[in-house]
């Protein structure tokens, strides 16, 4: 059952990242979408990072399942990830959509790659 939730919550983080990604650079350049939504749903979506790793930690450690390396490997960077986009938020203050934008759009990306190796084993 963890382990559906788990393959089932990766699309809530890659789409949620990809939108929120988007939303982002779009708001970089029309200022009508900067708004308080935005900063929320962002946070929503860098959240559930940490609630999707936890969930394969619980699998891994609980469960007794064993995940490829590179699968928790992306993970882990993807917990990363959001640390140094939330570290450099007040140092990029004046750029501070493209950060998340991007950021948020290279989160995505690296659960698309977990997910692509962790249904190759």
């Amino acid at each position: 059952m963890l382990q559906s939730i788990h393959e089932s919550f990766a699309w809530f983080v890659i789409i949620g990242n990809a939108l929120a990604g988007s939303w982002a650079l779009a708001a970089n350049w029309f200022e009508s979408l900067r708004t308080r939504a935005l900063w929320w749903f962002i946070v929503i979506v860098e959240l559930s990072v940490f609630v999707q790793v936890g969930l394969g930690v619980s699998m891994v450690a609980g469960q007794g399942l064993k995940a490829p390396k590179f699968h928790m490997f992306y993970g882990f960077v993807a917990i990363i990830a959001v640390g140094l986009i939330y570290s450099y938020r007040h140092q990029m203050s004046h750029k501070k959509y493209l950060l998340y934008g991007l950021g948020g759009l290279f989160i995505m990306g690296l659960g698309i790659r977990a997910m692509i190796v962790g249904a190759a084993s």
